[in-house]
C-alpha cells in the first residue's frame, strides 16, 4: 500500500507518523464543493508529523491521482515502503530455512556421535545424565549472562512441570538405550510409531477421538514398522522395546503438557519450559544413575576399560551439545510455524537422519527393510496432513 495524505480535514489525527502531508492551494479555492469554508492558500507547502512536532520541508517528487474529487499523492518514500512486506517475507523465509537446516544438522551429528559413544561405552544412564548436565550448564550460562531472560518460577509451576520432566527424562533415557542396542536407522524407524501413541493417549486422557482419516493413516505406519522389524539385521528386543517406550513417554509429555499446563497466567514460552525441564531432568537422573550404574565416567575407570579418554570425552561432549542445540532449535521453529508444518518437517528430518546414518555407518539394509521403512515414514507424513481435517458437525 502506498502512503498518501488527503487535503486538510477536521478529523485529521495528529498522532506521530513519518508520512508526508501535501497541501495544494487549489483545494482551498472558493467554490470547491468540499472546501468552501477555507480561504485560498497562496503557497504550496509540505509538512511532516513527527514526534518532535511539525516540520516544513520542500515538496519531493510525487505521483498524483484523483479519487472522487480528492487528490491523493504518494511520495517516493512510500514506494520503498511498499516493498518492505516482501523483503520481510524473504528474510523470514531465509531465517526459517536456516533454522530447519540447523535442526537437521544438529540431529544428524547427535545421532552419529551418540552412537559412536554407546558402541564402546555401554552405560546409557551415564550418557543420559551427561547430556542433561551439559544442557543444564548451557541454560545457566544463558541466564547468568542475560542471553535469555531468566524466568520467575512459582512452586505451583514447578509442580505442574514435574510430570513433564519425568517423562522427558525417561524418553531420552529409553532412546539412548535403544541406540546402544540397534542401528540408528532402526531406532528412528520404530520412533515413527509416535503418532499411534499420540492418538491412543489423547483419546484416553483428553477425550480427543480421532477421525477416520487419522485412523487410516496409522495403518501404513504400523505395517511399515512391522515389516522393517522382521527384516532388520540389527534387531534386538531390548532395543525394540526401548524405542517403543521412548514413543510412549515422549507422547505422554505432549498429553501432560495439554492437560496440566492450561492456565494462561502460568504459561511459559517453549524455550523457557524446555530449559526448566532440562535442569529438572538432570537432578532426576542423579539418584537413578548412582543406584543402577554407579560412577562410570571417571578417567580411572575408562582407562581401566581400555578406552580412549580424549575421543570418548570429546564425542560425548559434542553429542550433548548437539542434543541440546537441536531441541532448542526445534522449539524456535515451533514458534514460527504451525504444529502441522512442524510435524511435516519432523517427518522429513527423520528421513534425513535414517538415510545419513545408513550411509555413515554402512548399515546393511535389505530391499524389504527399505520398503517397510518407507511405508512407515509415508504413513507419518500422511498422518501429519490428515490430522488437520476437522470432523463434520451435524
Amino acid at each position: 500500500m502506498q502512503g498518501a495524505a488527503i487535503a486538510f480535514s477536521p478529523s485529521l489525527s495528529l498522532a506521530p507518523s513519518n508520512r508526508n502531508l501535501f497541501v495544494d492551494r487549489r483545494h482551498f479555492q472558493s467554490g470547491h464543493p468540499r472546501f468552501d469554508k477555507f480561504s485560498p492558500s497562496t503557497q504550496k507547502f509540505s509538512c511532516s508529523v513527527n514526534p518532535g512536532g511539525w516540520i516544513s520541508r520542500p515538496i519531493p517528487e510525487f505521483v498524483e491521482s484523483r479519487l472522487d474529487g480528492v487528490v491523493v499523492r504518494a511520495t517516493s518514500d512510500s514506494a520503498s515502503a511498499a516493498e518492505s512486506p516482501k523483503s520481510k517475507s524473504f528474510v523470514d523465509t531465509l531465517v526459517l530455512g536456516s533454522l530447519l537446516g540447523a535442526w537437521y544438522l544438529f540431529n544428524i551429528y547427535f545421532n552419529i556421535y551418540n552412537k559412536q559413544v554407546l558402541k564402546v561405552f555401554h552405560y546409557p544412564m551415564t550418557i543420559t545424565i551427561a547430556q542433561f548436565a551439559v544442557g543444564t550448564a548451557l541454560v545457566l550460562f544463558m541466564w547468568i549472562f542475560n542471553l535469555y531472560k531468566r524466568p520467575k518460577i512459582t512452586a505451583s509451576q514447578l509442580f505442574a512441570i514435574l510430570p513433564l520432566a519425568v517423562v522427558h527424562t525417561l524418553g531420552n533415557l529409553f532412546t539412548n538405550m535403544s541406540l546402544g542396542k540397534v542401528a540408528v536407522s532402526f531406532t528412528h524407524t520404530i520412533k515413527a510409531m509416535e503418532p499411534f501413541f499420540s492418538v491412543v493417549l489423547s483419546a484416553l486422557f483428553l477425550g480427543e477421538l480421532p477421525t477416520l482419516w487419522v485412523v487410516s493413516s496409522l495403518l501404513p505406519i504400523a505395517g511399515g514398522v512391522a515389516l522393517a522389524s522382521m527384516t532388520e539385521a540389527s534387531f534386538d528386543w531390548v532395543g525394540f522395546w526401548s524405542a517403543m517406550a521412548s514413543n510412549l513417554t515422549n507422547q505422554s509429555r505432549n498429553v501432560f503438557s495439554k492437560k496440566f499446563m492450561v492456565k494462561k497466567e502460568d504459561s511459559l514460552d517453549n524455550i523457557t519450559l524446555f530449559s526448566i525441564i532440562t535442569i529438572m531432568s538432570f537432578f532426576l537422573m542423579i539418584p537413578i544413575t548412582l543406584t543402577t550404574e554407579g560412577v562410570k565416567f571417571t578417567p580411572a575407570y575408562l582407562e581401566a576399560a581400555g578406552l580412549n579418554l580424549k575421543e570418548l570425552y570429546t564425542r560425548s561432549l559434542l553429542a550433548a551439545l548437539c542434543f541440546h542445540a537441536y531441541q532448542q532449535v526445534s522449539y524456535m521453529i515451533l514458534q514460527r510455524v504451525s504444529p502441522v508444518t512442524h510435524s511435516v518437517a519432523n517427518c522429513v528430518k527423520r528421513v534425513v537422519v535414517i538415510v545419513t546414518s545408513v550411509l555413515f555407518f554402512r548399515t546393511p539394509v535389505s530391499p524389504i527393510n527399505s520398503i517397510g521403512t518407507g511405508v512407515a515414514l509415508a504413513g507419518v507424513f500422511l498422518y501429519s496432513r490428515v490430522k488437520r481435517i476437522k470432523p463434520k458437525t451435524v
